[in-house]
């Protein structure tokens, strides 16, 4: 029996890890493509070495039905509205918007051949919260909201695409958000749950929106983030 394969596109660290040894632990094929190969060893793991900062390379071809895709490459790039470049929005864009649909173009094709497929992207609870000096990656992060669905109904009922949007969340990418203990403990404070989120917390969202468990879910965003977005703390 051929065994089902998943792309993830970032899976180096972070959520994306999580998402990698999860899918090889289910015995899974699993290809990733980072600009770094991941620490996880396994031969259910093939690394594909890419940059997708790197507009004038191709992704790489594979052959064969593609299960699953998972996009996770991101920014934080928090600047006040005056101190923000066309060059930051333009690099944000680039990474966050971009690559993504640069690689669900590219293996359209393999998800299209498996039997049914799913589409995962990442957007960030600052596109619904309105929150300040995030007008870049809001901005970047909505435009993934919006093709989610746009695509999700293009695709039906072949391929299912959704997306997840979590809170701060310590990952390599939010060091410097979460650099000491004091500002890890404000930060959970600002969440009703009373903590920031673990890498697993979004990996786990993300597994469900792979997996078959949620054959009936399509075109829509899943909010990770410790009750930020709906619940106010009094």
């Amino acid at each position: 029996m051929v065994r089902e394969s998943y792309i993830v596109i970032g899976a180096s660290s972070g959520i994306g890890a999580a998402i990698a040894k999860d899918l090889i632990q289910s015995d899974f094929r699993v290809i990733a493509l980072n600009r770094t190969e991941p620490t996880l060893s396994s031969p259910n793991l093939e690394f594909q070495s890419f940059d997708m900062t790197d507009l004038s390379s191709d992704l790489p071809d594979l052959e064969g039905p593609i299960s699953g895709l998972v996009y996770l490459p991101g920014s934080i790039n928090l600047k006040p509205f005056e101190r923000t470049s066309e060059k930051d929005y333009r690099e944000d864009w680039e990474l966050n918007f971009l690559g993504a649909m640069r690689a669900i173009r590219k293996y359209l094709p393999n998800l299209r051949s498996a039997q049914n497929s799913s589409i995962v992207l990442m957007s960030t609870v600052a596109v619904s919260q309105g929150m300040s000096y995030h007008t870049s990656i809001s901005a970047a992060k909505g435009a993934i909201e919006g093709a989610t669905r746009s695509l999700a109904a293009e695709f039906a009922p072949k391929i299912r695409v959704n997306a997840v949007a979590p809170s701060l969340t310590a990952t390599p990418l939010a060091k410097n958000l979460i650099g000491d203990e004091n500002r890890k403990k404000l930060a959970a404070a600002r969440h009703p749950l009373q903590r920031i989120g673990d890498p697993i917390d979004i990996a786990n969202a993300a597994l469900f929106l792979l997996s078959k468990k949620s054959s009936w879910v399509t075109g829509q965003v899943i909010h990770v983030d410790g009750g930020f977005s709906t619940l106010k703390l009094i």
